[in-house]
């Protein structure tokens, strides 16, 4: 099987990058300059029709959504190696439910933090900021009321759910969600940034 990984350093490839090492699932990565515009070139849209990083491609069929590809990868390399629940599972169910809370449910939230603060001038309000801000803490508690009950997002050990999610609360403590007010989601996230896996570079 020949996987490759289009991306770029510190942006939604990145996380795709860090799984890929963790499940140790050997693949070339080819960097795309989004900065230079190279995702708007025609070769990079017909894999990729958003013009957007990340792309996977699998044998030379591509995939993409950051999220779509992380799902693959955990049912197709996870299960045998330990770091995704077998399907028919409960554990399974969760996997799903909580990978796509991040990625959705907080996503959504965040998305409205971060045109608030970030976005255009015109869009930039700090009265939606405040308000997309309590949308995070809320939703923070809930995660914080799971991990107050079990060490790793599914249990008792760490799986690639920890990594889907931890991925994107990492991006949301930058844009300033407030994690510290969390302190059983804040430690999880501590333990989740510090594997090698995450430690990916250019």
């Amino acid at each position: 099987m020949s996987i490759v990984l289009y991306w770029y350093p510190m942006s939604s490839a990145t996380p795709i990058a860090c799984a890929l090492a963790e499940l140790g699932v050997p693949h070339e990565r080819v960097k795309i300059d989004i900065l230079a515009g190279e995702q708007r070139r025609a070769d990079y849209l017909a894999l990729n029709p958003n013009g957007k990083v990340p792309t996977l491609t699998v044998d030379g069929a591509p995939m993409f959504e950051a999220l779509a590809i992380h799902l693959w990868l955990g049912h197709r390399f996870g299960v045998e190696r330990g770091l995704w629940p077998a399907a028919g599972t409960p554990e399974a169910l969760q996997a799903l439910s909580w990978c796509a809370w991040a990625y959705v449910t907080y996503g959504a939230v965040l998305v409205r933090l971060q045109v608030a603060t970030k976005g255009e001038e015109a869009l930039r309000s700090p009265q939606h900021a405040d308000a997309a801000l309590r949308g995070l803490n809320e939703l923070l508690a809930v995660l914080d009321a799971r991990l107050a009950a079990q060490p790793w997002m599914l249990g008792a050990d760490y799986s690639l759910v920890d990594l889907v999610v931890g991925s994107v609360l990492g991006y949301s403590v930058y844009l300033g969600a407030p994690v510290q007010a969390h302190p059983h989601v804040q430690a999880w996230l501590a333990r989740v940034q510090a594997r090698p896996a995450m430690q990916i570079e250019a």
